[in-house]
């Protein structure tokens, strides 16, 4: 059953209809979840525990890894540091470059950036490497700084008390003196990381939701992300992005230019940390045998560029989570046939959605390529009637 709204608020069509039937309908817009204001931003005037109001990401705080459990890898190899630099100012546009580093741990890639001239922010959330690293601060004369904070943790949506490491990026950035430049420009900053292992997938989903919300870090600009991430991950959300079978796939390769840097090292050149400091051997050197520890497997470096043309007229920062919630919906039901889905997500007429796109009604949503569901939702959005969507009630939550 489809259920109009008519002379509601488009932001408060959501919450109006949600146990007035299966579908609820909504105007233009962004849609948020029941409750949630448009944007998570706030200003805070120190580094002082603040509390933050809780925000739709999810309903609970599983995405992030378990505080005591959680193990990092850090880079202990000198010559794979080496390498790293090469490459990242061979990927540079101009030679002062300002890096920020998430968990440098013993320092060494630190070190390598500082002998190549750059200026650095080391991000550090294990206690026990920060004394070596701010005695390495103190002799670099204002080209280093490192901060107590744990980037693959920052701006949390659903945390009450955050105190470090974890840290809302406008606090941080004020602390350091990062301003915002606009979108046009080129990349302010450049991130360079290890994502954790156990959390590859769901890090990257938050970082998708903060570039199209243009959010957190991405609220200063286009930040570019360069990321060592496995390589089984690698392949099932990236390699597999050509194949376009999933939501992730798609949203990859519509906006972002994700690049495969020429760079893929053995585990071996990594040291993974207990949060003690302690560092972890690797017993199982056969890579088809897993280990309660970790898999030996070879790791990617991978960049991450937002587009300058990331938003156009029909899809911005502000309706973005219908965007994603129409990605949702179709690939639950990934069999039906595109006339089908039009009829679950718009009360717009179908066969005018589909003669504006050029598009067969009995073509499946398995048939389309990543530009043709970002076709099919900007062709919804162009249409001018005050009711264009329709959500089924249970897709609501977002899922990571």
């Amino acid at each position: 059953m489809s259920v109009p709204v008519a002379g509601l608020p488009r932001r408060l069509a959501l919450s109006a209809l949600a146990g007035a039937g299966r579908f609820c309908a909504l105007g233009s817009g962004g849609t948020r979840w029941r409750g949630v204001p448009a944007g998570h931003r706030r200003g805070l005037a120190d580094l002082q525990p603040k509390r933050v109001p809780r925000q739709g990401f999810k309903d609970s705080d599983s995405w992030l890894p378990k505080y005591r459990s959680e193990r990092k890898s850090y880079i202990t190899n000198p010559n794979l540091a080496t390498t790293l630099v090469r490459i990242l100012k061979e990927e540079a546009k101009s030679p002062d470059q300002l890096f920020l580093e998430c968990n440098p741990g013993p320092g060494i890639l630190t070190q390598a950036l500082l002998e190549s001239k750059a200026k650095v922010i080391a991000l550090e959330s294990n206690r026990t490497f920060l004394p070596h690293l701010e005695s390495l601060q103190k002799k670099m004369n204002g080209k280093l700084e490192v901060v107590y904070c744990d980037f693959f943790k920052m701006d949390p949506r659903n945390f009450g008390i955050v105190k470090p490491p974890i840290m809302i990026s406008e606090t941080l950035f004020r602390h350091l003196g990062i301003e915002a430049v606009p979108w046009s420009k080129d990349t302010p900053l450049r991130v360079v990381g290890i994502f954790p292992s156990k959390n590859e997938k769901k890090i990257l989903w938050k970082l998708l939701y903060d570039l199209y919300s243009s959010t957190s870090i991405f609220s200063y600009g286009r930040v570019e992300l360069n990321m060592f991430i496995t390589e089984k991950e690698y392949e099932v959300s990236l390699v597999y992005k050509y194949l376009f079978q999933s939501r992730l796939s798609v949203l990859l390769s519509v906006y972002p230019e994700v690049e495969l840097l020429d760079l893929m090292e053995p585990w071996s050149s990594f040291g993974v940390y207990r949060h003690s400091g302690g560092q972890e051997k690797v017993k199982n050197k056969n890579p088809l045998v897993q280990t309660d520890k970790q898999v030996e497997e070879n790791m990617c470096l991978i960049q991450l560029t937002p587009l300058e043309n990331l938003f156009t007229e029909n899809l911005t920062s502000v309706n973005y989570d219908i965007f994603f919630h129409m990605l949702k919906q179709c690939f639950m039901k990934r069999n039906f046939r595109l006339m089908d889905h039009l009829q679950l997500l718009s009360p717009v007429n179908a066969t005018a959605i589909l003669k504006e796109m050029g598009k067969h009604g009995d073509m499946k949503i398995t048939d389309l390529y990543p530009q043709d569901f970002k076709q099919l939702f900007e062709t919804i959005e162009y249409f001018k009637e005050s009711c264009r969507w329709l959500f089924d009630d249970c897709m609501e939550e977002m899922i990571v």
